[in-house]
């Protein structure tokens, strides 16, 4: 599934390869770092540092005997170096090497999400400044509710995938953490100063406490956050498959020349990237019960989390970078259909303005409830077939208390809009 979903820098990241060479820049920081403060001889840190390599398939033969990648990975380095190699992997633990390359191969998945995510909000924003005034009918429990405007549904779009960047980044402040603190933490055999001087070489901050590993809340908050992330898209994915059924079509995923929606029934165009968009979700939400299970450890370490994390960390990261690559060409390709939300906005004969017929009511003398059960009488008889407009503009009860230019303005959709700009300036559109 990885390899038909992802796009190449993310499938890039997270192959065997590219983990192992992340390794070797961690075990390498460690060796220059022990050199620095005189725990090892600087001219074998030299020698290492200039001659340590490994080989891919090298090193997965030597764990068919280890039943231990890492030391597979050793072993191979070792076969690159000559005496200078017994300071390699010295002091260390295997995940004083793992997790601080596991923290940078999610840091890294993390920036290219955002750097997917700034697209996103960035074809949001124009396709809600282009559409500022576009009418269309509002919906709650799907059913007609008041006038709105595509653009205004859209700046709700930005809002929230806004709100998503700032978790985003602030799961990856949190993520951006390592350990090189030995089999239990206590850094018995690889002093704190080591710790600390690696973790800055790589870019992140020392915990200030760790047993053998990073404690699993850190991820758990990564795969929380975009799974938050996956279901804010899935949500608007779902508006846009909502809104191109055939009896609303109001928005329509592109349909490219010589597409095709059916092999039975050539008149289809079904919004099917939208709904392989919301399945993916499923997949995403359901790697959060084993992220939050792999807080779970047996004292200082034990190995539940590791197969895990291969599958869950790798697909999360793959998946919504996806997600978000996909949604942001639906967004900025879809077809908006004008015609029919004017229609669609006068389906009910303007029955949607009823809250504005009631309060004017209010506005001239009548009571709240006489207001609410007049308007409503009225509007009951709208669902009935009857023509809201010319019901309350014939009814002798209101003309009591609104003229008939007092009438036409609560049908006038302006009124709706006189806030537009107050929402599009919170959002800088």
């Amino acid at each position: 599934m990885i390899d038909r979903y992802s796009l190449p820098e993310m499938k890039a990241l997270w192959e065997l390869q590219n983990k192992y060479d992340t390794w070797l820049k961690v075990e390498l920081a460690v060796v220059d770092a022990q050199a620095e403060v005189g725990r090892i001889p600087r001219a074998e840190a030299e020698l290492i540092l200039r001659n340590a390599r490994f080989s891919l398939e090298r090193a997965l033969e030597i764990e068919k005997t280890t039943r231990h990648d890492l030391l597979g990975f050793v072993g191979s380095v070792l076969e690159s170096l000559g005496p200078e190699g017994r300071y390699f992997h010295y002091g260390v633990t295997s995940y004083d090497i793992e997790d601080p390359a596991l923290a940078l191969q999610i840091v890294q998945a993390l920036d290219m999400i955002l750097e997917k995510l700034d697209g996103l909000i960035e074809a949001v924003r124009e396709r809600a400044r282009e559409h500022k005034y576009t009418v269309m009918m509002g919906r709650t429990h799907g059913i007609h509710a008041e006038p709105i405007t595509l653009g205004f549904k859209l700046a709700v779009w930005l809002a929230e995938f806004m709100r998503d960047r700032e978790r985003v980044v602030r799961a990856r402040e949190n993520m951006a953490w390592g350990k090189i603190s030995g089999a239990v933490g206590t850094h018995a055999n690889i002093p704190p100063e080591v710790e600390a001087l690696v973790c800055r070489k790589l870019g992140l901050q020392p915990s200030p406490a760790s047993t053998q590993i990073l404690q699993r809340d850190r991820h758990a908050e990564v795969m929380l956050t975009l799974a938050i992330l996956s279901a804010s898209v899935e949500k608007y994915a779902t508006e846009i498959r909502n809104l191109q059924r055939t009896e609303v079509r109001e928005l329509e995923e592109a349909f490219a020349k010589g597409q095709r929606g059916s092999s039975a029934m050539p008149h289809k165009r079904n919004p099917w990237v939208s709904e392989q968009i919301s399945g993916l979700a499923r997949v995403v939400r359901g790697n959060v019960v084993p992220a939050l299970e792999n807080m779970i450890t047996w004292h200082e370490r034990d190995l539940a989390n590791s197969s895990v994390e291969r599958v869950i960390i790798p697909d999360t990261t793959t998946l919504v970078h996806y997600q978000l690559n996909t949604f942001t060409r639906i967004v900025r390709d879809m077809t908006v259909y004008t015609e029919n939300m004017a229609a669609n906005l006068e389906k009910m004969h303007g029955l949607v303005f009823s809250q504005q017929v009631m309060l004017s009511l209010v506005e001239k003398g009548a009571s709240r409830e006489d207001a609410y059960q007049l308007s409503q009488q009225l509007a009951m008889e709208g669902w009935e077939g009857s023509d809201f407009r010319k019901a309350v503009r014939q009814n002798a009860a209101v003309k009591e208390y609104l003229s008939e230019e007092e009438i036409e303005r609560c049908f006038d959709v302006k009124y709706h809009l006189k806030h537009l700009d107050h929402t599009f300036a919170q959002l800088g559109i």
